[in-house]
């Protein structure tokens, strides 16, 4: 069975909130291993303090140590941590950092095979051995591996967007842009969408960049000189992929359900239509890198923590798309392993693939 490594971000978050609520359910622990990394006083204090439904915890020392079909925890942050219900505290940042440091060591090792993340407060979590804009970046320097670079996908059904541009200041974005960046984060995308989503031929659509894709150069001028370059190019490699497209219209009008994939090409571009479509159970996914990790697509959220409001689909979501994405990575690596001993087609317009080598 799976093994899921789990932080317990910011403590005066919602993320005890969400992890509490989701293994209230004990169905939860009968599809995965849980180990939550962070502490059982921490997770004792949310849930008296909101009297939500109690979940029996198995301590633990480490997690080679976790038993199926129970809820593990790895204390690893001291007994006497304050807590400080929707305030944003170096203590909390300390504790969220010493949680993601202790599960990645474990994920690195080969002791857990997946990582969720609960929402960190990315100004308190800072000190010199986190320097980076949040998770994403993180992770790539800690398991990138022959020039890996990480994606951050996100997922809802088949909802699933990709940034050119991550986080970065809004003035830098036009600047950043580049055809080269285009093509390279576009495939990466078409990898994730076949590996980790099992999708045969996936359709991308690549939003524009200015109001009504520039208006032939009256809005600005990276349509014409960057972005439809790329898609040509792009298209020339074999690569499904159509735009530029207004985003405005894009989603106002539902033309992202014709799509497996949209690349934005800034941050809010992708995940203002995100978040307004799938708030509740959206999820966040890392690509491009040789572990899978996912996390709930929310903040911290300090204004409603500590009043039971919190909703923990996007939470559950998390894990489910954890699980799933290990799946598919080892049937995709072993479906292509040697690809010369199967032969594979497409049916209808559903991308599925058959493996015609089957005898009945």
């Amino acid at each position: 069975m799976i093994k899921i490594g789990i932080t317990q971000g910011d403590i005066n978050g919602i993320g005890y909130e969400v992890i509490l609520k989701t293994f209230a359910d004990i169905r939860m622990a009968e599809i995965c291993i849980p180990v939550i990394y962070g502490s059982m006083k921490v997770a004792a204090y949310h849930r008296k303090a909101m009297d939500l439904q109690p979940v029996s915890f198995n301590q633990i020392n480490s997690a080679k140590d976790a038993v199926v079909n129970k809820v593990n925890i790895v204390n690893c942050i001291s007994e006497d941590t304050k807590i400080e219900m929707g305030e944003s505290t170096s203590i909390a940042g300390e504790a969220a950092f010493v949680s993601l440091e202790q599960a990645v060591a474990d994920l690195k090792s080969g002791i857990i095979d997946v990582l969720v993340t609960a929402p960190i407060n990315k100004h308190n979590i800072q000190r010199d051995d986190f320097h980076f804009p949040g998770h994403t970046e993180y992770l790539e320097e800690r398991f990138g591996e022959n020039n890996d670079k990480s994606l951050m996908i996100l997922v809802k059904d088949s909802l699933r967007i990709a940034l050119v541009t991550g986080h970065i200041p809004l003035a830098d974005v036009s600047k950043s842009l580049t055809k080269e960046r285009i093509i390279d984060t576009a495939i990466r995308f078409e990898n994730s969408l076949k590996r980790d989503f099992r999708i045969g031929r996936p359709r991308i659509a690549i939003l524009s960049l200015n109001p009504h894709a520039g208006e032939n150069g009256l809005l600005g001028s990276e349509e014409n000189d960057i972005i439809i370059p790329a898609i040509r190019e792009l298209q020339d490699k074999k690569i499904l992929c159509f735009g530029p497209y207004p985003a405005d219209g894009f989603f106002g009008a539902g033309e992202f359900a014709k799509f497996d994939g949209i690349l934005a090409m800034y941050h809010d571009q992708g995940l203002a239509p995100f978040k307004t479509l799938a708030m509740e159970d959206g999820v966040n996914f890392t690509a491009g890198l040789p572990i899978v990790r996912t996390s709930p697509a929310h903040g911290t959220a300090y204004g409603i923590a500590g009043k039971n409001e919190a909703s923990e689909e996007s939470f559950r979501q998390a894990i489910y798309m954890a699980i799933d994405t290990y799946a598919n990575r080892i049937e995709f690596d072993r479906a292509h392993a040697n690809p010369l001993r199967k032969l594979y087609v497409e049916r209808g317009g559903d991308n599925e693939v058959l493996d015609l080598t089957k005898e009945d």
